[in-house]
C-alpha cells in the first residue's frame, strides 16, 4: 500500500462515520446488514461484495429494501476493499479468506462472522491479523456474547453439574452444531480444564446412550425460518438451571457486526473475538 493511500485510511479513521464495506452483501445476512448500516448514524456504506453469478451490478440498498444509494454489488476486488475503513464478511469460508488476503494489503479492517472456518482458512484470518485488525466471533449479536460471558461464569459455579448445549435454526443451515454452540461447548469444557475435542457427545441412541461423567451434550434442530435459538441446561441434583438466547430477527447480528466495525477501524492489529468491542474483561 502506498504512503497516499495510507493517509487517506488514516484521514478517514478520525472521521466521523467509518466507511464500511460489506462481502456476501447478497445474501440474506448481508442485506440486513446493508440496511441497519444505511440507518446508523456512525457508519457510511461505501462497497458492497457479492458473488459473481448473481446480483453484481445491483443496488446493494435496493437489494436489501431500502432507497437506492448508489453503491452496487461488485466482486472482490483490492479497489473496493481501499475504499473502506473496515470490511464486514458474512459470505462464506473462502470470501471470508479472500477478504482477509486484501485487508491485508488495503489496510482495512475486517469483521468476520462467518462459521465452518477449517484450521487453514482460521490461520489465513490470523494471518491477516498481523498487519490489520481482525474481529472473528461465530456470532455479532450483543445479546450472545453476554451469554458466552455468563455461560462462563456459571460454569466455573456449577462445575459438578451436567451441562447440555441445544440449538435451534432455519432448515437451510449449513453447518451442524452451530459455530455458537460449538462455542458454548468450549466455554464449558474450559471451565473444567478439558478441550471440548475430549468431551463432546454429538449423538445418543440405543441401550447403551448413559450419559458418563463430564460428557457435554449437544442437541440440533433445523426448521422453517428459525432465526437461531440457544440453550444451555446446567443440571443438578434436585435442580436445574438455563441460560436461553433467541434471536428475533438477524438484526441482532447486523448490529453487532457494524458495532465491531466501528471499534475495529480505529483498533491496532492483532485477532479479536467480541469482548474488547463490548469491554468485557
Amino acid at each position: 500500500m502506498s504512503a497516499k493511500k495510507k493517509s487517506k485510511v488514516a484521514a478517514r479513521r478520525v472521521a466521523r462515520k467509518v466507511a464500511v464495506g460489506v462481502c456476501g452483501a447478497g445474501g440474506r445476512m448481508g442485506r440486513r446488514i446493508v440496511a441497519c448500516a444505511l440507518n446508523d448514524n456512525g457508519a457510511n456504506l461505501v462497497s458492497a461484495f457479492g458473488d459473481a453469478r448473481a446480483h453484481i451490478g445491483a443496488d446493494a440498498a435496493e437489494l436489501a429494501g431500502e432507497k437506492k444509494c448508489g453503491v452496487l454489488l461488485q466482486a472482490q476486488t483490492i479497489d473496493g476493499y481501499a475504499r473502506a475503513d473496515a470490511v464486514i464478511d458474512f459470505s462464506s469460508p473462502s470470501g471470508c479468506v479472500k477478504s482477509a488476503t486484501l485487508c491485508a494489503q488495503t489496510g482495512a479492517a475486517l469483521v468476520v462472522g462467518v462459521t465452518g472456518l477449517d484450521s487453514k482458512q482460521q490461520a489465513a484470518l490470523k494471518k491477516a491479523a498481523k498487519k490489520v485488525p481482525v474481529v472473528f466471533s461465530p456470532n455479532m449479536s450483543v445479546g450472545v456474547n453476554a451469554l458466552f460471558e455468563l455461560c462462563a461464569r456459571a460454569a466455573a459455579m456449577l462445575g459438578d453439574f451436567d451441562m447440555e448445549v441445544l440449538e435451534a435454526h432455519h432448515r437451510r443451515k449449513k453447518d451442524a452444531p452451530s459455530g455458537t454452540a460449538l462455542k458454548l461447548g468450549e466455554i464449558l469444557a474450559a471451565s473444567r480444564g478439558e478441550k471440548l475435542s475430549r468431551r463432546a457427545v454429538f449423538a445418543r441412541r440405543g441401550k447403551n446412550a448413559k450419559r458418563k461423567d463430564g460428557d457435554i451434550g449437544f442437541a440440533v434442530v433445523r426448521g422453517g425460518d428459525i432465526i437461531g435459538e440457544h440453550r444451555i441446561i446446567f443440571a443438578g441434583a434436585g435442580e436445574q438451571i438455563e441460560l436461553t438466547h433467541r434471536s428475533i430477527n438477524r438484526d441482532t447480528y447486523a448490529i453487532g457486526a457494524l458495532r465491531a466495525a466501528k471499534w475495529a477501524a480505529k483498533a491496532k492489529p492483532g485477532f479479536y473475538d467480541m469482548s474488547p468491542v463490548l469491554s468485557i474483561k
